[in-house]
């Protein structure tokens, strides 16, 4: 995995077309390593398939997606930390196990499953089935995963949904460690982060900034 300041994130022209409507097109961007990208717009712009676009889940309909800076036989998909809107974690295993699975899956031999854990403060639930937890909890469980290995993409939709006030500050703090070490994020939040966005693209009416 290459290291996060030597990996750029292009896209040209990118449409996305869902159930046979086509949510945007022609939509380009360039974000250099450190670089942020917050995206808005109202519901059904297309924020969410925006980022899945991105992290490989969904098909572009026209365009091209690269990360220039990356081996050229490693997938894109393979450069991000996706986390959407569910926090996809096993009720049944505890959070512990929950982070295992991922450091595992992720990190390629390479995975912190104590900088996982420690990096939300779940070190006291670490035994706990990921059932029992609040949602604030399953929401932090969900953005731990990013400490599980090391990627240079972050793509972070509605991250701090059921976050209390102070969660939502340490999430801020992380995006912003994470851009200072030449990571790159791509966001779709309503709730005012003091992360420095370097563009911002609303999607659903045309402009792009």
């Amino acid at each position: 995995m290459p290291s996060p300041c030597s990996v750029s994130l292009e896209a040209s022209a990118i449409a996305c077309e869902r159930g046979q409507r086509t949510l945007f097109e022609g939509l380009s961007f360039a974000l250099a390593p450190g670089e942020a990208l917050l995206v808005r717009g109202p519901n059904g712009a297309g924020k969410t398939s925006l980022l899945r676009q991105l992290a490989g889940l969904l098909p572009l309909a026209a365009g091209t997606l690269s990360a220039p800076g990356a081996d050229d036989d490693t997938p894109l998909s393979e450069l991000c930390h996706y986390v959407g809107h569910l926090n996809a974690a096993k009720s049944a295993l505890t959070v512990e196990e929950n982070l295992a699975f991922w450091v595992d899956f992720l990190g390629d031999g390479a995975g912190d499953l104590d900088g996982a854990l420690g990096s939300f403060g779940l070190e006291d639930l670490a035994k706990l089935p990921a059932g029992l937890l609040s949602a604030g909890q399953k929401r932090k469980l969900a953005l731990s995963r990013l400490f599980a290995a090391s990627r240079p993409i972050w793509l972070l939709d509605e991250p701090s949904v059921s976050l209390d006030t102070a969660a939502v500050k340490h999430l801020d703090a992380a995006i912003r460690a994470h851009l200072k070490g030449g990571g790159i994020a791509v966001v779709s939040t309503h709730v005012p982060l003091k992360t420095k966005f370097a563009h911002q693209l609303t999607l659903g009416l045309e402009e792009a900034a």
